[in-house]
C-alpha cells in the first residue's frame, strides 16, 4: 500500500494550516505553547528534527522547516510538566505539517506538575519484535502482564516505558497490534525505532528522493511520532535517536548519519553540563564480545558530543545482554531481548532469559536490575550442576547476565567459602538445548565456573552487584 503522509487522516491533531503556497522549501513552523490554564510557557525547545527553536516569554515560536523532509515538529517536554500521553503511549508532544504548505502553525498544550518528580521508575524494553500472530500473543499472555506487575509494584511512583526498537519483525500490519499491547499498564510508553520498524519497500527518509511516494520511517511515524527526540523527568534528560542507516529491502548499517549527530549536539547545547543523560538506540555503541558485537561505526563521535554529562545508554539489537563503560562517564546497557532469541524459546543468545530492566531514579542515582519474564525479581543468575554445561562436565557453572566488573562473584562448598568463581567465555548451554544443542557461535563473557570436589554435597554462588545487593543459589550435588 501506498504510504502517503500528505492524505492520511491520523487519530491526533493535525497542525493548523495556513493557505498553500507555490514557493520553495524551505517554509515555516510556528505556533504557541500553553498550560492547561492557557498561561504562556517560555523556554521550551522546538524541533522538527534538523532545526531548533524555543518559545520565548508569550510561548510563541517560529522555525524555519522543510515539512516535506520534516515531516514532524515537536517538542522537548521540560520536567516541570507531566509528559504528555494517550492511553499510555506517549503522544501530543508532536505533530504532522502539511508537506504542501509554506507556513503551518501547530500549538501545544502542556499540563503542569503539581510537585518536581525526582523519584521514578525507568523501564527498558529490547526488541519484542513480533512478526506472526503467535508472536504476538506470546508478547501479549507473558511480557505483557509480567510488565504490569511491574509497573503496579511501584504504586506511588511515576513509571516511564521505553521500547529500545524492533517492536515488530518487518510486518507493518503489526505496528497497531504492538502499540494496543502495551496501552493502560500504568506507565508512559515511548518507542525507538529498530531495523525491523522500517517498511522494508522504503529507504529511509535521509536517502529518499520523493518522500511523498513512501519512506521507511512511515508507518513508524504513524504510530509513535519522531525517531530523534527528548524530554526532562526529574534531573534526568532522556533522547531517543534512530541509529539504523536504512537502505531498504533489509539492507541497513548501525550508524548516525552527521545531520543526526548534529542534531543531538544542538539537543543538548540546552541541557546544562554534568546533568544525567539516558541515551535510548536501537543497535548498541561500545560491545566488545568477538562475535557479534551490532554496534554503531561512528560511536566516536557520539562519545565525544556525550563527554560532558553523565550518561546511560540503553540499547538492545544483539539479542544478547552486554554492559559496557565506553568512558567514566558512559555506561551503556546492552539489555536481553524481550522476545529473546527471536521467540525460539525462553533465553536469548547468551542465555540471558526473555525480559526488561528496571531502573529505579532518585534524584541524580541510578539503581538497575534486570527482570526475567516469569520469575521472581530476585532471579539475576542461572547454575548448572557438573554435567549440565557440557563444555565443562566437572563445572559448578553460573551465568549472571547483568554482570559487569563491579560483581562479586563467589562460591561455597559444604558451607565453606571457596573464593572467587573463574570467569570464562563460551556458549550458553541453555541457548544450545533450546536450539537442539546447535550452538552459533557466540561466546558471552558472563559466565563463571569452580570446580566442586568429588566429596562435595552442596554448592553456593553468591552473587553481589554494584549496589552491594546479594544474590545466591545452592544446588544439590
Amino acid at each position: 500500500m501506498k504510504r502517503n503522509y500528505k492524505h492520511i487522516l491520523f487519530p491526533f491533531v493535525l497542525c493548523g494550516l495556513m493557505a498553500a503556497q507555490t514557493s520553495a522549501a524551505p517554509g515555516i513552523v510556528k505556533g504557541r505553547i500553553t498550560d492547561t490554564q492557557g498561561k504562556p510557557v517560555a523556554q521550551v525547545v522546538v524541533t522538527d528534527g534538523r532545526n531548533f527553536t524555543t518559545t520565548d516569554a508569550m510561548g510563541h515560536y517560529r522555525m524555519e522547516s522543510d515539512a516535506e523532509r520534516q515531516p514532524l515538529v515537536y517538542i522537548s517536554t521540560p520536567s516541570a510538566y507531566k509528559l504528555p500521553e494517550t492511553d499510555g503511549i506517549a503522544d501530543k508532544f508532536y505533530q504532522f505539517q502539511k508537506a504542501d504548505s509554506q507556513e503551518n502553525i501547530c500549538n501545544f498544550m502542556l499540563e503542569p506538575r503539581e510537585t518536581p518528580t525526582l523519584r521514578f521508575v525507568y523501564i527498558a524494553i529490547s526488541d519484542p519484535q513480533v512478526k506472526t500472530d503467535a508472536h504476538l500473543y506470546r508478547f501479549r499472555q507473558e511480557t505483557v502482564p509480567d510488565l504490569k506487575r511491574t509497573v503496579d509494584s511501584f504504586k506511588g511512583k511515576e513509571v516511564v516505558g521505553m521500547a529500545v526498537g524492533d517492536l515488530v519483525w518487518d510486518a507493518m500490519n503489526l505496528m497497531e497490534p504492538y502499540k494496543e499491547s502495551v496501552s493502560h499498564l500504568g506507565l508512559t510508553m515511548f518507542q525507538v525505532i529498530g531495523n525491523h520498524d522500517f517498511n522494508l519497500k522504503y529507504a529511509d527518509m535521509e536517502r529518499t528522493e520523493v518522500p511523498e511516494s513512501g519512506y521507511g520511517e512511515a508507518d513508524y511515524h504513524k504510530a509513535f511520532g519522531p525517531t530523534d527526540y527528548s524530554f526532562n523527568i526529574g534531573q534526568v534528560h532522556v533522547v531517543t535517536m534512530k541509529d539504523i542507516d536504512y537502505q531498504g529491502g533489509k539492507k541497513y548499517k548501525e550508524a548516525f548519519t552527521p545531520a543526526q549527530l548534529a542534531w543531538l549536539k544542538k539537543d543538548l547545547s540546552y541541557v546544562p553540563k554534568g546533568r544525567l543523560v539516558f541515551l535510548n538506540l536501537h543497535a548498541p555503541t561500545s560491545n566488545t564480545t568477538a562475535e557479534g558485537s551490532g554496534n554503531t561505526s561512528n560511536t566516536s563521535e557520539l562519545l565525544d558530543i556525550l563527554k560532558d554529562y553523565q550518561v546511560h545508554i540503553f540499547a538492545g539489537h544483539t539479542h544478547f545482554y552486554e554492559n559496557a563503560q565506553p568512558a567514566a562517564n558512559i555506561y551503556e546497557h546492552n539489555i536481553g531481548a524481550a522476545c529473546g532469541a527471536w521467540w525460539a524459546g525462553h533465553v536469548n543468545r547468551c542465555g540471558a532469559p526473555n525480559g526488561y530492566l528496571i531502573v529505579e531514579v532518585d534524584d541524580k542515582n541510578v539503581k538497575w536490575h534486570y527482570k526475567a519474564t516469569g520469575k521472581p525479581s530476585d532471579y539475576q543468575f542461572r547454575t548448572y550442576k557438573p554435567g549440565e554445561f557440557k563444555s565443562q562436565p566437572k563445572q559448578v557453572v553460573a551465568n549472571i547476565w547483568d554482570w559487569d566488573p563491579d560483581w562479586k562473584v563467589e562460591w561455597f562448598e559444604d558451607g565453606k567459602p571457596k573464593g572467587p568463581m573463574q570467569p570464562f567465555e563460551d556458549a550458553d548451554q541453555d541457548f544450545i538445548t533450546m536450539k537442539n544443542g546447535k550452538a552459533e557461535g557466540y561466546h558471552t563473557r558472563h559466565l563463571f565456573r569452580a570446580q566442586p570436589s568429588t566429596s562435595a554435597r552442596t554448592i553456593t554462588v553468591k552473587a553481589t552487584n554494584r549496589f552491594h545487593e546479594n544474590y545466591t543459589q545452592q544446588i544439590e550435588l
